[in-house]
């Protein structure tokens, strides 16, 4: 069995390579393709050194770009490269151009294809990810789910037929040594708070990125340090709206982007998160990190149900004050695991099958 599996950005390196290693193991030859949306070595290459994800076989190079130039890239090699390899299934992961791009490019072929993480929904199509996910669940032949809100959600589109619930695949590597990680960067566990934005919503519009900063700059002010490894689209949006300015507080530790796993064990040992990333909203809380999540609705309801995380928007005043209260809490977490499976997701992905729904 040949299986051609499609990455391009971050989030989806990680996860490949939990569900990369369980079909080498069983033998499965993987056709692994980069399409290059996320192309700067901090944010790409550095993950497949570092978790052992097997070199690509096809780089495309694609790049970054409008949505539908860049789309329409990937979608034009994505096919060359499918009907070159002849796979007998295409996985994709998540919600990028990426993930459309391959989705819509196997299915003209007639060729299956999965779709790791399906059934998420924010409700919110101003979100390119949402279109992302809602297009790419409907042309899949096979969806593996993060979560049983993610089930039922397929399931109010009309979508019950090959429908796995397998877990969260990140969380399959999610625990990792801290200690070495907080010396390098000067931090002290429980005793700073983590930030992660990225999302074109808040990187764009000028109006949120000045609230999101201005915030940050005040809690720091407040004798807080701030960690934030800032991503290229935000570090470029942040220079071209002259906000990287000589008053930036010494608590506010910006850094270039960081590895996966320095990431993870800082999520660890933050005593808080704020972000407006998918991924971190679920794995802070994996770990008991809270977060404040800087946007007006999220894919991920479940945790936000049982009051874990916060939604805030981007007002600077909300932001300042559900980041203070939380941080000045005593309050110390337990994890929340209940949600999204027991570290066997990408066992259950290599499958094809697990809890038949």
């Amino acid at each position: 069995m040949k299986v051609l599996s499609v990455v391009g950005a971050r989030p989806q390196f990680i996860k490949a390579v939990v569900v990369s290693k369980k079909l080498r193991q069983k033998g499965i030859n993987e056709i692994l393709v980069h399409t290059g949306q996320h192309y700067d070595f901090n944010v790409s290459d550095v993950f497949f050194k570092e978790l052992n994800l097997p070199k690509p076989n096809y780089y495309l190079g694609v790049g970054s770009g409008l949505h539908g130039e860049q789309t329409g890239k990937m979608l034009i090699e994505i096919e060359k490269v499918i009907l070159k390899e002849k796979a007998d299934l295409v996985i994709v992961y998540g919600d990028t151009n990426s993930t459309l791009a391959g989705a819509l490019a196997v299915s003209k072929l007639r060729i299956p294809v999965a779709h790791v993480e399906a059934g998420l929904r924010s409700y919110n199509k101003n979100m390119p990810e949402e279109i992302n996910r809602v297009l790419t669940d409907h042309i899949s032949d096979i969806l593996f789910c993060s979560s049983k809100v993610a089930v039922e959600n397929l399931k109010k589109e009309g979508i019950t037929k090959n429908v796995y619930l397998v877990g969260y695949v990140m969380l399959d590597i999610a625990l990792v040594d801290i200690n070495e990680v907080l010396k390098k960067y000067n931090l002290e566990y429980k005793n700073f708070i983590l930030v992660t934005i990225h999302r074109a919503e808040n990187t764009d519009n000028l109006e949120n990125l000045k609230n999101i900063w201005e915030a940050l700059v005040e809690i720091a002010q407040n004798n807080i340090k701030i960690f934030f490894p800032i991503h290229p689209r935000t570090k470029k949006a942040l220079k071209e709206n002259k906000l990287l300015g000589n008053n930036i507080p010494n608590n506010l530790i910006l850094s270039e982007p960081i590895s996966y796993k320095e990431m993870v064990a800082l999520e660890q040992s933050a005593k808080l998160i704020i972000t407006d990333s998918g991924g971190v909203q679920k794995e802070g809380p994996f770990f008991g990190t809270p977060c404040i999540i800087l946007r007006n609705e999220t894919e991920w309801t479940e945790i936000i149900d049982i009051g874990f995380n916060k939604l805030v928007g981007t007002k600077k005043e909300n932001i300042v004050k559900t980041s203070l209260k939380i941080f000045n809490e005593e309050k110390i977490y337990a994890p929340v695991r209940e949600f999204y499976g027991d570290g066997r997701a990408g066992e259950k992905n290599s499958k094809g099958y697990c809890f038949k729904l």
